[in-house]
């Protein structure tokens, strides 16, 4: 089955410039063809920035999204758009990786979500944030996130 941009994929197959922050990012979804089977999605993000809202300093983590779609995936051109538009905007470890996990479910109401915010040290602490919309769906497979606790320089 072919998806056919729609109203629904504005950004699909054109150039689109970088949001200016999260809140002006718009997350654009295409029809699930499997809307019948539950399955699990995973997107990566292993270079994810952001900026902390106290100093400016960068920050950097490694995000991981699993979800079981209903009847909308998330078109991934708009979730590199979304996810790039943190790399100006200041705010906590926790608020942007639930943020993502929240906008997620708005747009898409998959049948669950999980995110993974693997955040390198800051002031000498890693910090990981975890969060998810409910019990994990009976019957599905859900593979480890596979991002390793931080050691540092060994």
């Amino acid at each position: 089955m072919s998806c056919d941009p729609s109203s629904d994929t504005p950004a699909l197959g054109r150039p689109t410039e970088i949001p200016a922050d999260p809140e002006s990012a718009v997350i654009d979804r295409v029809p699930n063809p499997h809307a019948d089977t539950d399955y699990v999605t995973r997107f990566v993000c292993p270079e994810f920035t952001s900026l902390c809202p106290v100093t400016g300093q960068p920050d950097f983590a490694h995000i991981v999204i699993d979800y079981v779609p209903d009847q909308w995936l998330v078109e991934s051109k708009s979730l590199k758009l979304f996810l790039t538009s943190f790399r100006n905007h200041g705010a906590f470890h926790e608020d942007c990786t639930v943020s993502i996990g929240r906008r997620l479910v708005e747009r898409l109401a998959p049948r669950w979500l999980r995110i993974g915010g693997y955040w390198y040290p800051r002031g000498g602490i890693p910090i990981d944030v975890f969060w998810q919309t409910g019990e994990t769906p009976a019957g599905i497979w859900i593979p480890d996130q596979g991002v390793p606790p931080y050691r540092g320089r060994s």
